[in-house]
């Protein structure tokens, strides 16, 4: 797919399918780009839509079969938006730093190709504001998923899921206990946490 240049473009792009549920249409929403007057549009659209593709095939998906429907905060950024957040301090990280996690249509460093999107799970919001801790959803993820990286925010404890071809395995958060709750190598990283989501629904399975 070329580069979009003209509105019927942009449909058609709105318009793929990822997924079993998921239009790219989606995640092109950006805060910065309404706010700002800035169009939030890959530069490479075909490797944006293979990685999204598998953001959503293999996470997405699945927790939505779960959980029921998920809510997309933030997903895909350009480039252009994605440095211009970093530079006004919009809790952008930098460009080198979101290639193949939030801007989806660039490698990583090291030739990697990834996607990460903000996302809220309703179900699970409700039990966070009924006092469920937010590691009871960041362990049934590590422990059914294959997610390379979490990251838990205070607000509706929403949170950064990364798909990634070389997965890191690694959760934080800044939610207390704020910081990281386990990576590879760490004596909380393999074995069984299902005492901590206990009650949670049955996982779906493909």
């Amino acid at each position: 797919m070329q580069k979009v240049t003209s509105v019927s473009a942009l449909e058609d792009l709105g318009r793929v399918r990822l997924s079993k549920t998921f239009y790219f249409r989606e995640f092109l929403y950006s805060e910065i780009g309404n706010l700002y007057g800035m169009p939030n549009l890959p530069d490479d659209p075909d490797l944006a839509i293979t990685a999204g593709r598998l953001l959503c095939e293999e996470l997405l998906e699945p927790l939505q079969d779960t959980f029921g429907r998920i809510a997309i905060r933030s997903a895909y950024r350009s480039s252009a938006i994605n440095d211009f957040g970093n530079k006004n301090k919009l809790n952008c990280a930098s460009n080198e730093k979101n290639y193949a996690a939030h801007i989806w249509d660039r490698l990583d460093a090291k030739g990697h190709m990834g996607a990460t999107a903000c996302i809220v799970i309703p179900w699970f919001a409700d039990c966070y504001a009924n006092g469920a801790d937010w590691r009871a959803m960041a362990w049934w993820i590590h422990d059914h998923l294959p997610y390379s990286s979490l990251y838990f925010f205070p607000k509706l404890a929403a949170f950064n899921i990364r798909w990634h071809e070389h997965p890191e395995r690694r959760i934080d958060s800044y939610i207390p206990p704020k910081g990281c709750l386990t990576k590879p190598n760490m004596p909380n990283h393999d074995g069984d946490h299902s005492d901590w989501y206990s009650g949670f629904p049955t996982a779906a399975t493909k």
